[in-house]
């Protein structure tokens, strides 16, 4: 699937040939002037943005910023924001004024779809994305999850009782009367997806919850809760080292469905980047991904020749590995909505520069039979977690 060119300016296309790292250093030397304008991602599109409740949220003389997916009957910008990094999981937390320059430049450049929870921080992330989209909260999509104890284990609560009482307290953290989209975060196997979905449904009949959505679902769950209460989107770690929505059934499941699918990890939690490797120290206090699999020593170096591939491939594009990452996952279907994150403006400009990038059929099959020379090595995460997902 090809995708339409922007204009050649700005950091995206200063990023062309360009390492992770290099384009960090130019971008933080051109500073603020070169940010990505949103008159040029404009170009991209001219079907106006809507908030769910159908109203235009564009204004009659300014284009929109970017073109627009749906997830189920539910629309958003075609790349979202994940917000967790911002505040917990991959390292020491930002610092607040950072963290609410990084979701307001988002949204200047395009991004109206932001995905927080409950448990990232926790609730901090809810709070922060609160603050930093205020003034243009009708303007955005917001989702939001539920599904964890929280209190000091892992433990899943997807009880009714207990759906209603955090989503009320997600709703003041967020500052707002309704969470667009609600996923739950894990499936619970005590309690029927029926009774969630149900639970979900009376939200949604009361004007709390806009849109139903699930998060690392297997494709018999999805379709038990969908008969109860239509879907919106699926949630799951999917990018171009990770394919297993592509077997499990989950992505084939959405497209019959209609159901929206949303990759997180869509740069393998970083990896893809280029930016990580076998020397790499990851602080397991503060960041989960020391205690993952295929972030240890030897799955990082065994790794490393699918982003060495990714990286000669994005020269001939005058990209870099993320943006070919990104542009590989927005070419797979046209129901699937990235949400990278990031605490670093270089990094939001460098992922946006995604969308400048054309991929053709040609280029699709060069990338497929080049993964196919590689075995990922190492698990998704780690074993108790593991235990949440259903394959």
């Amino acid at each position: 699937m090809e995708k339409n060119l922007l204009p050649t300016e700005g950091p995206a296309s200063a990023s062309r040939g360009l390492s992770r790292r290099d384009f960090v250093t130019k971008s933080v030397l051109l500073g603020a002037s070169v940010a990505v304008a949103p008159a040029l991602l404009a170009a991209r599109s001219e079907t106006p943005h809507t908030h769910p409740n159908g109203r235009d949220q564009s204004s009659p003389t300014t284009k929109p910023v970017m073109q627009t997916r749906k997830l189920g009957a539910l629309s958003v910008s075609e790349l979202g924001a994940g917000c967790m990094s911002i505040s917990a999981n991959y390292g020491q937390p930002a610092d607040k004024k950072q963290g609410l320059q990084l979701l307001r430049t988002a949204y200047e450049q395009g991004v109206r779809f932001f995905d927080t929870a409950e448990v990232y921080g926790p609730y901090t992330n809810e709070t922060l994305v609160s603050e930093a989209l205020a003034p243009f909260r009708d303007q955005v999509v917001i989702a939001s999850k539920f599904g964890f104890k929280i209190d000091g284990t892992t433990a899943l609560d997807s009880r009714p009782e207990h759906i209603r009482k955090v989503v009320e307290e997600s709703l003041k953290r967020l500052r707002t009367d309704h969470i667009d989209l609600y996923y739950q975060h894990r499936v619970d196997p005590t309690v029927p997806i029926e009774e969630v979905a149900g639970t979900i449904k009376d939200l949604i009949q009361q004007g709390k919850v806009l849109h139903f959505g699930l998060s690392e679902a297997g494709a018999g769950t999805i379709r038990r809760a969908h008969a109860v209460q239509p879907v919106s989107a699926v949630q799951s770690e999917y990018s171009f080292l990770e394919r297993s929505p592509e077997h499990n059934g989950v992505l084939a499941t959405c497209e019959e469905l209609g159901i929206g699918f949303v990759p997180w990890g869509p740069l393998g939690m970083g990896y893809l980047t280029g930016t990580l490797d076998a020397r790499t120290k990851l602080d397991p206090k503060t960041d989960l991904r020391a205690g993952f699999d295929r972030f240890t020593p030897a799955a990082l170096a065994a790794n490393r020749p699918v982003v060495d591939f990714l990286t000669q491939f994005a020269k001939k594009k005058n990209a870099t590995s993320a943006q070919i990452s990104l542009a590989w996952l927005l070419a797979q279907k046209p129901f699937i909505v990235p949400i990278p994150g990031t605490r670093n403006l270089a990094h939001l400009h460098e992922n946006l520069g995604a969308l400048q990038v054309t991929l053709t059929p040609a280029d699709l099959q060069e990338l497929a039979t080049g993964f196919a020379h590689f075995r990922v090595q190492g698990g998704r995460m780690n074993p108790t977690q593991m235990q949440q997902v259903e394959l």
